[in-house]
């Protein structure tokens, strides 16, 4: 019986280093493709796990499909472009809780995803792309008034070309209402299709 035991106890030791080294499953990835060309992007669930699993559940959902990329704002290498469902009532699932970059520790570096919104915790499924380092868009906690800034949750692995091109496409002089005046894409670029990588 002690015998048995310690045969066991050894078989278990031997393949506990084994499970400990077991690697964590990578980040997954999503592909946009757009009709200014094909976005990469990769999800960071574990450092932002509510935000990236709403955008992964659009993207599952087709609830990206047909939406717009439709607001610019910058040049060269610094600026977002924005894009989503855009409040369309049978594409935009309910808010989710606001994830600040003081939380996460992600940051509004160049390629970062971030969720756009109004007050924190409005955020649905529209999200901005980010050109060069925008830390006025990282929360800023001793800073007055809304000051949790953005929800980074993911970052372009791939087609920033297609996010700098986007940027440098024509604006509309008249449409777009307060600060997003004169930064509405004169011609939206269509999301043909969103979806998950294997």
């Amino acid at each position: 019986m002690i015998a048995r035991l310690l045969t066991l106890l050894l078989a278990l030791l031997a393949i506990t280093p084994a499970l400990a080294q077991t690697p964590a499953a990578p980040d997954p990835r999503v592909r946009l493709d757009t009709s200014a060309g094909p976005v990469t992007i990769t999800v960071h669930l574990t450092k932002a796990p509510i935000t990236a699993a709403n955008f992964l559940r659009y993207a599952k959902e087709k609830r990206f499909d047909g939406a717009t990329i439709y607001r610019a704002y910058g040049a060269a290498d610094y600026g977002f472009i924005q894009g989503g469902p855009s409040n369309e009532p049978t594409r935009i699932l309910p808010p989710i809780a606001h994830e600040p970059t003081t939380q996460t520790g992600l940051v509004h570096d160049d390629g970062a995803l971030s969720m756009a919104r109004w007050a924190p915790g409005t955020a649905t499924g529209d999200f901005f792309i980010v050109m060069g380092r925008m830390m006025a868009m990282d929360a800023q906690p001793e800073a007055p008034g809304d000051n949790a800034g953005f929800a980074v949750f993911a970052h372009v692995t791939e087609g920033m070309d297609v996010v700098r091109a986007i940027v440098a496409a024509p604006r509309s002089a008249t449409r777009g209402e307060g600060a997003m005046k004169g930064q509405m894409l004169e011609d939206p670029v269509v999301i043909r299709s969103a979806h998950v990588l294997p």
